[in-house]
């Protein structure tokens, strides 16, 4: 199947074509910024658009989350997360040879001075996300309603765990994050129908939140669309050179579909394109999993993190989101859906008006890399290609300046950061 619509005017024929592979919320805003600087954009995608991780994440705009996921002290954790099947970490024993390369990585990324050092990095990317996103979705026509600038609650369960957060917290705060401490009055003030459980909490101020992850892709998708994109079903599995460089990408089903620019963009399946076009990279993926159910009588009026627990809830539009936690178990394993059950039973105990009628399960990938920092990067092999995937968690927040960036170096103007260290060969 493909959809197309007609060029627009700034289009010529002639004009230089871009091939991005991937229809996530990262493929569609790098083909919006992109189309925007006069591109003929066709965006190729084994599946249908937002399909993938864009549709089911938790809906959080988490420009806080400077912090990478391996911290100082993680590894001493990991053991007793790996005894329990369905805690906060979990891997798939029949994968973990395929993942002692980024596992070994993930562990170097976790000393102090690394991680001082990544969430700069990442607080250079989130610190732009709503600059970012604003003229994005005024070109789409977005209302104002699907995107929710309200703040995210964290919560503990006592005074003990608040403290052993105070790095994480201030390394937040050292990098621009306002976060406000809560007592327990507070948090109850907030939220009232949150169980009496919990001893304090911070708010984030600058988090935000979407209605539905989806509709946020096919909206932007629908712009990208009435602006003259083309959209093509296609499974590409490595690509066709002339005079030295890539200039089709090959499809399953034998087609060629010719380009002058190609940027890879699929999530958690990029790694095997990467290395088609020589760079290799050490991109795993984190299965992500989750329960919504309607709001019944629970209400809450923002993100909650459940912090010792390691899960979210978020209020949308649908119901009430409960995800979380991390499994490292590839692309191919089939859902383990007890874990999105175990997830709910911790979101119960802390909203005991959660409601599983009518609720529904889901599974995703997250592209991971081991230092938490996304590839934005160009090739160091060839000159017309270019690489954007790896978010992790923060796919969603950083979309729009992942777009922004990637169009910059497509038409090698100066970007407003330095793009270093989110390059390909960066390991």
């Amino acid at each position: 199947m493909s959809q197309a619509k007609p060029k627009s005017k700034s289009q010529t024929p002639t004009a230089h074509k871009v091939v991005v592979i991937g229809a996530g919320i990262v493929g569609v805003n790098v083909a919006l910024a992109l189309q925007g600087r006069g591109y003929d954009v066709t965006i190729l995608d084994r599946g249908e658009p937002g399909m993938g991780a864009s549709f089911g994440n938790a809906g959080g705009i988490a420009v806080t989350e400077c912090a990478p996921i391996a911290m100082p002290g993680t590894m001493m954790n990991v053991p007793g997360w790996l005894m329990d099947p369905l805690g906060p970490l979990s891997v798939r024993w029949r994968y973990l040879p395929r993942m002692m390369p980024w596992l070994l990585r993930f562990v170097a990324s976790s000393s102090k001075t690394r991680v001082e050092q990544i969430a700069v990095e990442l607080a250079a990317l989130l610190n732009r996300a709503w600059d970012d996103y604003d003229p994005v979705i005024a070109k789409a026509g977005l209302a104002d309603a699907v995107f929710k600038k309200e703040g995210a609650m964290a919560v503990y369960r006592s005074d003990a765990s608040r403290r052993g957060a105070d790095y994480e917290i201030d390394l937040r705060r050292r990098n621009g994050i306002k976060i406000r401490d809560l007592t327990r009055d507070e948090v109850r003030d907030l939220e009232p129908d949150l169980a009496p459980i919990f001893a304090c909490g911070v708010m984030e101020e600058d988090w935000g939140r979407v209605l539905d992850p989806y509709k946020i892709v096919m909206g932007l998708y629908k712009c990208f669309l009435d602006q003259g994109g083309t959209f093509e079903n296609a499974d590409v599995t490595d690509f066709v050179y002339r005079d030295g460089k890539p200039r089709a990408a090959m499809t399953t089903s034998g087609d060629q579909i010719t380009f002058d620019s190609v940027v890879v963009a699929c999530g958690a399946w990029s790694k095997t394109l990467a290395r088609r076009l020589g760079s290799p990279v050490p991109l795993d993926t984190e299965r992500g999993y989750n329960t919504t159910v309607p709001y019944h009588d629970a209400k809450l009026s923002r993100m909650v993190i459940c912090a010792d627990d390691s899960f979210v809830m978020t209020p949308m539009e649908m119901g009430i989101r409960v995800g979380g936690a991390v499994e490292l178990g590839g692309l191919i394993a089939p859902p383990n859906y007890d874990r999105a059950k175990a997830l709910f039973a911790k979101g119960k105990e802390a909203l005991p008006k959660l409601n599983a009628e009518g609720g529904t399960e889901w599974m995703g990938f997250r592209p991971s890399m081991p230092d938490s920092k996304p590839v934005i990067s160009k090739s160091p092999k060839h000159q017309n290609v270019f690489f954007s995937f790896g978010h992790g968690h923060l796919g969603l927040t950083m979309a729009a300046t992942t777009g922004r960036l990637i169009s910059d170096l497509v038409a090698g103007s100066e970007t407003p950061i330095n793009m270093t260290p989110y390059r390909i060969n960066r390991f």
